[in-house]
């Protein structure tokens, strides 16, 4: 037993002291955090306005490649593309995924896309997958410059996407607005949660709501250097033309195994500017009658532009995702990047690292409570025994030292629920303090994994094999909340009052139907106000419908039953090759799909008045159209 505590008690000392200087860095990031805010509360921003939603909409648009590595990915890819192509609010971009010459479903899904969006190509890399997402990323920038001779194009941004990403609206319209004056744009990423009890996908949640809420702002202004994240972000063009030339022409390091994450770390050797952009747009809701006083209140919401994406949601998922993350940040990071100094962005890096030494003393930690455990619980079973003395003595430096440890990992509860509740909401941050200790253990165990393998590949020879995350795009139910509600756009442009508004959701609550159709039945907007709404909603053009413009040619190539089925008339065919449809509701993709199908064209959609489509139909094809519902 005497071995046993001499043991304990060496244990207990390093985790104390590994604990101390953890605790003492973490806290000094929370109060350069708290003064920067002070300062900026009282010095800056009174000068300075916050960048609004008008300033980036009216930037003029520059060429966008967004690069999308696809390995095995035919489960999302499609709804990730058709998604995100339906919401961005910009128009001169491109997407290149990709592929693998093994991976059939994968391209067959982007072939499908491509069939009716013309600003999506497919890569297909020249070995069979998986490689790594270095080297799938390097072959699509590869064809992004074959693609740019061929059709006479320069892009000045280059935006990396995963294919289980939701991108923000105006994400692309940030970028524009910052680059080429930065060099790169790093925005938050923000995990979507699950159900409450899912304790692994929510650790995610409540790590990133502080890290990219608090400490890479930190980080950037001390080092001016921002890791990339590998999704949310983008580069000047300058950017991947000199990390080429420094690499073969390759700009991705097919060595590591986070390759986002050096990528923005040798960025700082060139002294090229990277940004963290925490954009927020404020909006205007309303919220239902107080229960207690009957007011109606409006309240503000913060729409952040930001990446939504689900998480490893399993254990092992997570685990194995994070010692990929240990592996490429601590371990090869370290080995390949070493201390290139100045000393704060050293300090930078030795945050990264320290996660090695922080998750180990974690799990010695839990170690050392256990034995503690054990022996009291052998006094209380043997209470007459030999009784050992205390293996920590009141007012001793070590007493002291756990005391400090103490405080410290009371406000890491703090700071994590203050964070969570700043960007989910109070329950959230509630759940977080359990969530912490949990995902303690996903990180204790993703390190030892993380070591196992690093220390096998030395003995070994062996290179670490890349392992791959298994995604999960949301559903469409889950997408709803996160779109703009209809209400809300409604206040923004004064289009309803905060009277009229309430009184709609209070008939909608009674009566169950859509928001716009109450508005209208009770003259409180007009069917142009409402349509130019839904248009914005939904991120489509919308169209006024004059049938007698229309060629003989274009209407005869929709029937009058299609065109009663689907609510939709046609309108022309665009440069594009495209036939263009005006429809009065968004058409969901299957119905989409179908659609293309019946009429074997390409299409586009845009948006008309139930009235315009009606007329429209009733004069061309004849008889009475009555709106069908699906």
């Amino acid at each position: 037993m005497s071995y046993l505590l001499l043991i304990t008690y060496c244990l207990l000392v390093f985790v104390a002291i590994v604990f101390f200087i953890s605790g003492l860095d973490d806290f000094f990031v929370d109060l350069y955090y708290l003064f920067r805010a002070l300062y900026r509360r009282l010095f800056v921003l009174p000068k300075y306005s916050p960048l609004t939603e008008k300033q980036l909409l009216d930037q003029e648009e520059k060429p966008i490649a967004i690069m999308i590595p696809a390995w095995d990915e035919s489960p999302v890819i499609r709804r990730m593309l058709e998604n995100n192509l339906r919401n961005v609010n910009y128009s001169r971009y491109h997407i290149f995924v990709g592929t693998y010459p093994n991976d059939l479903e994968t391209q067959h899904e982007v072939e499908i896309v491509r069939e009716s969006y013309d600003n999506v190509q497919r890569i297909v890399c020249p070995k069979n997958g998986p490689t790594n997402k270095a080297d799938c990323l390097n072959w699509i920038y590869q064809g992004i410059l074959s693609f740019e001779k061929a059709n006479n194009i320069q892009f000045e941004i280059f935006c990396m996407a995963d294919s289980e990403d939701v991108v923000h609206p105006l994400s692309l319209k940030l970028f524009n607005y910052l680059i080429p004056r930065k060099d790169m744009v790093q925005i938050p990423v923000i995990p979507l949660v699950r159900s409450w009890n899912n304790f692994t996908g929510g650790h995610y949640a409540d790590e990133f709501a502080e890290f990219h809420s608090k400490d890479i702002v930190v980080r950037e202004r001390l080092t001016g250097v921002v890791p990339s994240a590998g999704v949310g972000c983008a580069f000047s063009r300058r950017t991947f033309s000199l990390m080429a030339q420094d690499n073969d022409n390759f700009a991705f390091n097919v060595n590591s195994l986070t390759e986002d994450y050096e990528f923005g770390l040798r960025m700082g050797r060139y002294g090229l500017k990277q940004i963290f952009a925490k954009q927020v747009i404020i909006r205007r809701s309303v919220e239902r009658k107080s229960r207690w006083t009957g007011r109606v209140r409006q309240k503000t919401i913060r729409d952040y532009v930001a990446i939504l994406e689900y998480f490893p949601d399993r254990f092992l998922q997570a685990v194995r995702q994070k010692s990929r993350w240990i592996l490429g940040i601590n371990l090869q990071g370290w080995e390949s990047l070493g201390w290139p100094g100045p000393l704060m962005r050293n300090y930078g890096l030795a945050r990264d690292r320290k996660a090695v030494f922080s998750n180990t003393a974690i799990f010695l930690g839990y170690l050392v409570f256990l034995i503690m455990i054990f022996i009291w619980v052998m006094r209380e079973l043997f209470p007459d025994s030999y009784h050992y003395p205390p293996l920590v003595e009141k007012d001793t430096w070590l007493w002291y030292l756990i005391l400090v440890d103490t405080f410290f990992l009371l406000l890491r509860f703090v700071q994590r629920a203050i964070w969570v509740r700043w960007v989910y909401n109070g329950k959230e941050a509630l759940l977080s303090a359990p969530r912490l200790l949990w995902g303690n253990i996903i990180n204790v165990t993703a390190t030892a994994r993380a070591l196992f393998l690093w220390t096998r590949s030395k003995f070994t020879g062996s290179s670490i094999q890349w392992d791959k995350t298994a995604h999960v795009y949301p559903s469409e139910e889950v997408m709803k909340n996160y779109h703009r509600k209809l209400g809300d756009l409604l206040l923004a442009n004064r289009s309803v009052t905060v009277s009229q508004l309430s009184r709609a959701l209070d008939i909608q609550k009674e009566n169950p139907q859509p928001l716009g159709a109450i508005l209208l039945e009770n003259g409180w907007i007009s069917e142009e106000h409402l349509v130019e709404t839904l248009g914005l909603q939904l991120h489509m053009r919308t169209r006024k419908v004059d049938p007698s413009a229309v060629s003989r040619n274009v209407i005869d190539l929709v029937s009058r039953d299609t065109a009663a089925e689907y609510g939709v008339f046609p309108l022309e065919i665009n440069s594009e090759g495209k036939l263009v449809l005006a429809a009065e509701n968004a058409i969901t993709a299957d119905r989409l799909t179908e659609l293309k199908k019946l009429l074997g064209q390409p299409l586009e959609i845009c948006l008309s008045s139930h009235s315009d489509i009606a007329s429209a139909i009733q004069s061309t094809y004849g008889s009475t159209y009555r709106r069908k519902t699906n």
